[in-house]
């Protein structure tokens, strides 16, 4: 029998608020984390849903009391497994792209795009500073959070409050962020080694509208 017809839409929403904790935190979340994100009103009614849980063997609970995904019961081949990924919006000063004030919603993105053990956050790409490089305006970009990079990626950067997407260029102490543009007004930035990537350019979502 098909795993997913014995969860409760209850049950199936904590198992995948667990694989998001795991996916992006490397953890998995505590019974109050589970309570606020369940919008249950006392602990003891999470503790019933894991009771459930773990009899129909999809987690486990440790002896220190944390939560194990034993079986995720949407990681068969027949129902798509996803994280949520934030989408960022208005950059505030001073602070990273990927901010909790900055995010405006969140999708949920196939884990076969958005790796597990990696955090990921999503843009919506603006102009045509890189539609040579197959991201025009509107589309909505899947970036990795990290802070290096190699020759040849395209990266984020966070430049005067804004965020850019540009191909990533080391010269010496020279960083230099190149456009690939049909629109030959837009110039390549120059910096220094002293400044920092944001995230690598992973997927492209085209805009369908």
């Amino acid at each position: 029998m098909d795993k997913m017809l014995n969860l409760t839409p209850k049950e199936l929403e904590a198992v995948r608020h667990i694989r998001n904790c795991v996916a992006h935190y490397g953890r998995t979340p505590s019974v109050r984390e589970l309570m606020r994100e369940l919008k249950y009103k006392s602990p003891r009614s999470v503790q019933d849903l894991l009771e459930k849980l773990e009899e129909k063997m999809v987690v486990k609970r440790t002896k220190t009391g944390s939560i194990q995904l034993k079986n995720d019961p949407e990681s068969s081949s027949s129902h798509a497994q996803t994280i949520n990924v934030p989408i960022v919006g208005t950059v505030s000063c001073g602070t990273p792209i990927w901010a909790e004030e900055n995010i405006e919603s969140f999708v949920a993105v196939s884990t076969a795009i958005a790796k597990t053990g990696a955090k990921y956050f999503l843009l919506h790409a603006s102009g045509d500073s890189m539609n040579k490089a197959g991201i025009n305006d509107g589309d909505l970009v899947l970036v990795k959070q990290q802070s290096s990079a190699q020759n040849g990626d395209k990266v984020v950067a966070l430049i005067d409050d804004k965020a850019t997407i540009k191909e990533y260029k080391h010269a010496g102490n020279t960083i230099i962020l190149q456009p690939k543009s049909t629109n030959h007004e837009h110039a390549p930035i120059i910096l220094t080694e002293d400044f920092q990537i944001q995230g690598v350019v992973e997927n492209v979502i085209p805009n369908t509208q």
